[in-house]
């Protein structure tokens, strides 16, 4: 029987309360200190960064003891933190999922909102070829190193912490890459870096040159439409709304473990992938769940609408920010003794390489709104989608350019292109250098589809030139 004074009974709050702490200290932080309110890094960011100075001061302190490793936090507790930023990940997507659909989309929009899941999934790849092809050359100078190490490029840049703890940590259990998991958190670290830097920079530059006017929002009330729309259920009755909210959270995240343990039991051999899979089963479970509750309204069996926008966007957030603070917070810098020199070389080359293409990709087909899309695509395949808004919102605070539902729309084309790049990321500690010859032939292939419109318009106006 457990004792309500031992260590275990207060060790997950413990983590849980840290977190907390971190991302209430970096907030304070975030708002008094200057530098940190131009760099535009997240808080969540700052938080994570705060845990790793208080817990290497505390090892040259103790003379080697990890701090989140002690009985305060139940003895293993970087586990832990691995842990709730793999939940975090699918919980956080599961949320945005359930989001009610704003309304019917353009033709042009559509084009628009699918070439902006091609550019992201094309931004994966050339990541993952300069990522990859950095690490085989490093492979061949130094000894014991993993030469598939930098195809988690894309995975800390391009999809954020969680995604990179998941591919880090298969590349460790599965395929023996010693500290594979914080290499992978240390990439995303770096992700968000090059988000606030590289943004921060192009702001300032496009501002002097006169191309973009610098949005300085005042504060505003929500409106009550905007918290609430008609024909949902109340704020509170018997059970409170965001309750419901998680309530629905929850019953995706289980019908995805169930359809994740069914396909372990079929493919015992891909178990680690199906399961690092589980914000893409989480999302197809929202979707699930989704429409059969819409199927209940058409059917009469429900009057209401259960999910709340407003909420389901505060929820997503609260996932995403424990998630990115507990994601740093579990790098084990001592394992990285030997790689921040390569770390660092791919830190910088996937700033280089995701800014110049996508102001390219921005400036040809969005010529519109090629600032804002630029931004918004920038800051997202560096950091996240919340690190994009941030960007975005610096040269359109009330989001009236297509931009900001470009972002949102652009999963479902992002997911089907990006599928394959995701198992091609299990078979690249097998065959690096086939790996990639074939992340470039994909690539060529998506800039095919990408620049469709002028390659076609090239070729029928050389027709007709003859």
């Amino acid at each position: 029987m457990e004792n309500f004074w031992d260590f275990s009974v207060w060790s997950n709050f413990n983590i849980i309360a840290i977190l907390l702490l971190s991302l209430l200290g970096a907030n304070v932080l975030k708002k008094s200190v200057k530098f940190l309110q131009a760099s535009l890094i997240p808080a969540s960011v700052i938080g994570g960064c705060l845990l790793l100075v208080v817990s290497g001061i505390y090892k040259l302190v103790t003379d080697g003891g990890d701090m989140f490793d002690t009985e305060f936090f139940g003895g293993n507790g970087t586990a832990s933190l691995e842990i709730l930023t793999y939940h975090m990940l699918a919980l956080g997507f599961i949320a945005s999922t359930f989001k009610p659909s704003k309304g019917k989309v353009t033709k042009q929009r559509g084009i628009e909102i699918f070439n902006t899941g091609v550019t992201t999934v094309s931004t994966y790849l050339i990541q993952a070829i300069f990522g990859l092809g950095i690490t085989i050359v490093a492979a061949m100078v130094m000894t014991d190193f993993f030469p598939a190490a930098g195809i988690l490029l894309p995975f800390g840049y391009g999809q954020g912490t969680g995604q990179a703890l998941n591919y880090g940590t298969i590349y460790e259990n599965d395929f023996g890459f010693s500290g594979g998991a914080s290499f992978g958190l240390t990439i995303a670290a770096l992700g968000f870096l090059s988000a606030s830097i590289g943004g921060v920079i192009h702001l300032n530059i496009q501002k002097r040159r006169g191309k973009i006017k610098i949005v300085h929002l005042d504060e505003k009330a929500l409106r009550s439409e905007e918290i609430q729309s008609d024909n949902e259920i109340p704020m509170q009755e018997s059970l409170d709304k965001l309750t419901v909210q998680v309530a629905l959270i929850a019953l995706a995240y289980m019908i995805a473990y169930f359809i994740m343990w069914g396909l372990g039991l079929l493919l015992p051999g891909m178990k680690s992938v199906i399961f690092g899979f589980n914000f893409l089963l989480g999302v197809l479970s929202a979707v699930i769940v989704k429409a059969v509750m819409n199927l209940l309204k058409k059917a009469g069996a429900i009057k209401k609408e259960y999910t709340n926008s407003f909420l389901m966007t505060r929820t997503s957030n609260f996932f995403f920010d424990i998630m990115v603070v507990a994601g740093i917070a579990a790098i084990r810098l001592s394992v990285l003794e030997k790689y921040w020199g390569i770390m660092l070389i791919l830190g910088v080359v996937g700033l280089v390489i995701t800014y110049v293409y996508n102001y390219f990709v921005a400036k040809k087909l969005f010529p519109g709104y090629a600032e804002e899309q630029f931004l918004m695509m920038y800051g997202m395949l560096t950091g996240t989608a919340s690190t994009g808004v941030i960007l975005l919102r610096e040269v359109d605070g009330e989001f009236s350019t297509p931009a900001m539902d470009n972002m949102v729309y652009q999963n479902f084309p992002a997911i089907v292109f990006g599928f394959p790049m995701m198992l091609l990321a299990t078979f690249a500690p097998k065959e690096p250098a086939l790996t990639l010859l074939i992340l470039i032939g994909f690539f060529a292939v998506m800039n095919l589809i990408l620049f469709r419109s002028q390659i076609f318009r090239l070729k029928k106006k050389a027709v007709s030139d003859k």
